[in-house]
Parts: structure tokens; C-alpha cells; sequence
């Protein structure tokens, strides 16, 4: 069987100590705003995207430090996590895969605002690390970690990254 692979940005949103998901209505498991890239499109462009269109929020991206620039390169604003994820699997054989670019975001509000045929507002739930944990049995594994990264990341102030805005 032929593996296919689409690139995709997720982007685990962080105000007042929490992070914002919801269950996905097609891969029907609980997860943060993000999708998949468009022609052209860079990664850290498409986060800022899935974030406008999902939740109607801009966010600052909360990047590792570390950028090269030259006449003729510059860097890219780092996901905080770069993954491999299995979306359609057959009989043992993956069949779709996503390569996820996760990035960390800092929202100023929880005025979730999405743009027509997103979920609606009431969809999304703002939960703490506390909650993810509680939640472990109905969240996959690497959401409660990120999740739980995330507001690390973005509430802690860690001096290791630095501030993208949307």
C-alpha cells in the first residue's frame, strides 16, 4: 500500500494557563486548532491561518531560539515540535500520514470567534494542565504532553524561546 503524506500545522493556543481543543469531528479525537498548508504556504503562515479560522484569535508563536540569517537565507520560526502522525491505517498498512509542524501560541483573550463552517465556539473548551491530566483517558498521549508544554512555554516566560507575532 502507498503512504501518503500531506504537511499540516497545529498550533496548542495558551491564555490564562490553559490551552484550547475540541473534539475533531472527522478524526473524532480531541485536539488544538491547526490544518493543512496551502500551496505555498510556509508552516509558521498556515498556524497562524488554522488559528484565525478556528478560533478567530491572533496569537503571538512562541518559537525556540536559534535563528541564522544571511544574505540570501533566513530562518523560519521553529515548530517546538515536528511530527509524524498516522491518520489512515488498513489492516496494520498506513495508508495517509500527517508531517505536523506544532507550534506553541500566546493569546491575549478566550474570545473564541470562528469563521462560518468551523466549530462553533461552544465546540472548544480552555483546559489546564490539571485538566489534561484528569482528561488522560479521553485525550490522545502526545496532546496531554504538548498541551501541558505548551503553557509551560508560553506562562512560564522561559528564556530558551522568543516571540513571533501573527
Amino acid at each position: 500500500m502507498e503512504t501518503t503524506r500531506h504537511f499540516v500545522a497545529t498550533v496548542y493556543v495558551v491564555n490564562g494557563g490553559a490551552t484550547a481543543l475540541h473534539e475533531h469531528e472527522k478524526l473524532e479525537m480531541w485536539l488544538p486548532p491547526g490544518g493543512h498548508l496551502d500551496r505555498d504556504e510556509l508552516p509558521h503562515e498556515a498556524a497562524l491561518r488554522e488559528v484565525g479560522e478556528e478560533l478567530g484569535l491572533a496569537v503571538d508563536l512562541v518559537t525556540p531560539r536559534g535563528a541564522l540569517h544571511s544574505e540570501t537565507a533566513r530562518s523560519l520560526p521553529q515548530p517546538q515540535h515536528f511530527l509524524l502522525e498516522d491518520i489512515d491505517v488498513y489492516n496494520g498498512d498506513v495508508g495517509h500520514q500527517h508531517v505536523d509542524f506544532v507550534y506553541y501560541g500566546r493569546a491575549q483573550s478566550r474570545d473564541i470567534d470562528p469563521e462560518p463552517g468551523e466549530a462553533p465556539a461552544d465546540a472548544w473548551e480552555w483546559l489546564t494542565p490539571q485538566q489534561l491530566r484528569a482528561r488522560a483517558h479521553e485525550l490522545p498521549a502526545d496532546v496531554v504532553e504538548a498541551g501541558e508544554r505548551a503553557i509551560d512555554a508560553v506562562e512560564g516566560n522561559r528564556t530558551d524561546s522568543e516571540e513571533v507575532s501573527g
